[in-house]
């Protein structure tokens, strides 16, 4: 019994380690891996700028832009990062004020106020350094990315306020109206009424994916008269045509495209009683695409002969020329909502205002980086070094012709 036990065990050993190949192969393809990750995945981002300028203030006062990124080494692939993200990430908590403000149309629109009253660096409410924070598609003030720009900020002594959607975080649609990245009115209402709140506090703004687009085609409208001491996007679409080419993809269609489909049609439903007055729901609730969904709802409820027109006006790649703020743009060249050959390179190029930072990976709205990527991601680190030099060295951006 004995002998029979102790050659078992031997076989055993020798099955798995025999002469240490396995062992071997264990340790060459770690080696490999790591060799691959080191040579071809890590990297330094590629900052591209308009001006001499806000290139070396990017350079001086955010270290993170010279810095390699080291994404998550067990999920660096884009799709990986786009749908672990909302899984992984920690969402801290954030007691919120909220606060409905009426448009001219007579809708509502909902703002969500972190206040910050605790700020050690800034107790004067009045002049408390302010961010505007704008989430993505059917995103709220209670999503992961949002919550944990809005911890940068409370960490930093600065006070937040999230600008949500009509009709997206619970509150009632008024009038039979919704929103889109194109339409920038309620966005003006909304900088307008925070200024007005808060008129010797200086203010700035973040946009993530269509919060950024939106964001982008609001500076791109206004020119001179915005009153933002600074913008940073993340993730935005800069060609709505080439966004979605990318996301009609099989595979991308499959993982994303049908999903947010649904959850717009799912913001759409929960709103019938009151856009069925206007609307044929029945018909935009059998689109298959965000496509189909903007042929049926979008470009028809903002006016546009179709939706291509809407698409044009949408694709904030045409109005980069125009902003005259500090604008630092963050994308991944990974990303399948906004594929890398549609970035506004030369354009950026000619705007001495704005900056383009492109990690090689990162996903959309991905940017994971550490072992367990449970806290900051790169682009909270681009949030807070960009969003502290805007607060604290912005007379330096004054002029940046």
């Amino acid at each position: 019994q004995h002998d029979l036990s102790h050659d078992f065990k031997n076989q055993v050993k020798v099955g798995l380690f025999g002469s240490g190949v396995g062992l071997s192969v264990v340790l060459g393809f770690s080696a490999a891996y790591a060799c691959y990750y080191l040579i071809s995945v890590a990297k330094k981002p590629i900052l591209i700028a308009g001006g001499k300028k806000f290139h070396q203030f990017l350079r001086g006062k955010c270290p993170v832009v010279s810095e390699t990124y080291y994404p998550t080494f067990w999920c660096w692939e884009s799709r990986v990062q786009t749908l672990l993200r909302p899984f992984v990430t920690a969402k801290p908590w954030v007691n919120y004020r909220n606060e409905l403000i009426t448009a001219p149309d007579g809708g509502q629109i909902s703002l969500d106020w972190f206040d910050n009253d605790e700020s050690a660096s800034h107790p004067d409410q009045s002049t408390r350094p302010t961010v505007l924070l704008l989430p993505g598609l059917t995103g709220t003030s209670r999503e992961s990315y949002i919550l944990h720009m809005v911890q940068q900020s409370r960490d930093l002594g600065y006070r937040c306020v999230v600008f949500n959607n009509r009709g997206v975080s619970g509150e009632k649609l008024l009038t039979p109206r919704t929103y889109c990245a194109a339409n920038t009115e309620d966005l003006e209402v909304v900088i307008e009424h925070v200024q007005r709140t808060i008129d010797k506090a200086p203010l700035m703004a973040a946009g993530v994916s269509m919060g950024g687009m939106m964001l982008a085609n609001y500076l791109g409208r206004k020119g001179s008269e915005v009153r933002l001491k600074g913008v940073v996007v993340f993730s935005a679409g800069w060609d709505v045509f080439e966004c979605t080419a990318s996301l009609e993809k099989p595979l991308d269609r499959f993982l994303f495209n049908s999903y947010l489909t649904s959850c717009l049609q799912a913001s759409v439903d929960r709103h019938r009683t009151i856009l069925e007055k206007k609307y044929d729901i029945d018909h935009v609730m059998k689109a298959k695409t965000i496509r189909e969904f903007d042929e049926r709802f979008t470009s028809v409820m903002f006016g546009y002969p179709s939706n291509d027109d809407y698409y044009r006006d949408a694709s904030p790649i045409h109005k980069i020329k125009s902003v005259q703020v500090p604008m630092l743009c963050l994308n991944a060249a990974d990303d399948v909502f906004s594929p890398n050959h549609a970035f506004p390179v030369e354009a950026v190029k000619q705007n001495p205002n704005v900056a383009l930072l492109i990690t090689c990976h990162g996903g959309h709205i991905g940017f994971l980086e550490g072992l367990w990527p449970r806290q900051s991601t790169y682009m909270d680190r681009v949030f807070r070094q960009f969003t502290k030099a805007v607060f604290e060295n912005g007379s330096s951006l004054d002029d940046l012709h």
